[in-house]
């Protein structure tokens, strides 16, 4: 009876043991995620600022423009179509990357970045650069991490992307259609609505009904038709909401 009676605490002290360290390891975890997703943060935000020391109204755009992906993306993900590519942890994501896809700018000269009136064709080849920029800089971060790093894979294909054109007349690489990845194509919808609606140093700005009107006329031919659809119903039931 002693004997049972010893060998049952021995196997109560085991699995109290294993139950405490389980609740301690699971408890390391969670705390270092938190750290992880902090380091992500501080990291995305530390880098996007360099582009608004540049231009305060690119940093401006960077935070609004980050918005938009998301809440587009939420839209687009009721959808079908896009379900499968768009979970709640790709959404957030974007959401996160999203305020790195003009970090390029960084090295476009003021002479150009700021100039108010349109750019010479020799100076819009520059800021085409931007887009390259972007993405090397974004890579030699990537580098320096050990293991793949989804949010910085996510903020360079929006970088290097987001000025590709559905009818492949876009740059850097003249990509068309669903070839563009659908994170840069969320992203030029948002990016070419905010560039409309806010006052930048070579234009004016328009009216949401105005900047609504271009997005449909380049729909198809600028950007993706089904992102421009599913942009103006969020935009509308907003608006009406």
């Amino acid at each position: 009876v002693l004997a049972r009676v010893k060998t049952q605490l021995a196997l109560k002290g085991a699995a109290d043991f294993l139950r405490d360290n389980n609740q301690y390891l699971e408890a390391e975890v969670a705390r270092r995620t938190r750290e992880v997703a902090l380091i992500q943060d501080v990291t995305i935000m530390a880098m996007a600022s360099l582009a608004e020391t540049r231009d305060n109204e690119t940093g401006n755009h960077i935070r609004r423009t980050q918005h938009y992906v998301r809440a587009l993306a939420k839209k687009l993900q009721t959808q079908p179509k896009f379900t499968h590519l768009l979970t709640d942890d790709t959404i957030e994501l974007l959401y996160k990357s999203a305020p790195l896809h003009d970090i390029g700018k960084v090295g476009i000269p003021d002479a150009i970045l700021l100039k108010p009136g349109k750019l010479t064709a020799e100076e819009f080849e520059v800021m085409k650069t931007h887009t390259t920029l972007g993405r090397d800089a974004i890579a030699v971060a990537e580098k320096l991490i050990d293991t793949p790093n989804t949010f910085l894979g996510y903020a360079r294909e929006i970088a290097y992307s987001h000025q590709e054109k559905w009818d492949g007349s876009g740059y850097p690489e003249k990509l068309k259609g669903e070839a563009i990845p659908l994170s840069a194509r969320l992203m030029a919808v948002a990016d070419v609505y905010d560039a409309m609606t806010v006052q930048r140093p070579y234009c004016d700005p328009v009216s949401h009904d105005a900047a609504s009107a271009e997005l449909i006329r380049s729909s198809g031919s600028h950007l993706d038709p089904d992102v421009v659809r599913f942009w103006m119903e969020m935009v509308e039931a907003v608006r009406c909401s």
